[in-house]
């Protein structure tokens, strides 16, 4: 089986679990198998889910904290992801509207009665 290459940015916490640690953020090329999972990129990491916030696949918001639609997402070569740690706030330039995963927005729209507002009609 085929190796792909994500490319993992880990910001103010999560820094610990990677390299090239500067200034609260690391930034590392990873190696995963074909098909691999955000859950599997994160099992290699040795990053516990729950210890991270808002994250990014490809610069889309793919999960919140307490809502992690995307751990099945099936990540593939050349990917960028981003995982911040719980106390990152949530960047100013998404608040109007962010690109999201399709299990992210899956997520959001499909949830009746969430608290959470994304865009506002």
């Amino acid at each position: 089986m085929a190796n792909i290459t994500v490319e993992l940015h880990l910001y103010g916490a999560l820094a610990c679990y990677g390299n090239n640690i500067n200034a609260g953020s690391a930034s590392l090329g990873v190696s995963l198998p074909e098909n691999s999972k955000i859950r599997d990129l994160l099992t290699h990491q040795g990053i516990p889910t729950e210890e991270r916030g808002i994250t990014f696949i490809n610069g889309n918001l793919s999960a919140l904290p307490g809502l992690q639609p995307d751990l099945e997402h099936i990540l593939n070569n050349n990917d960028r992801v981003a995982f911040f740690d719980l106390k990152s706030m949530w960047p100013f330039q998404y608040r109007h509207g962010a690109k999201m995963t399709d299990e992210m927005s899956q997520a959001l729209y499909t949830n009746e009665g969430s608290a959470l507002h994304h865009t506002y009609g």
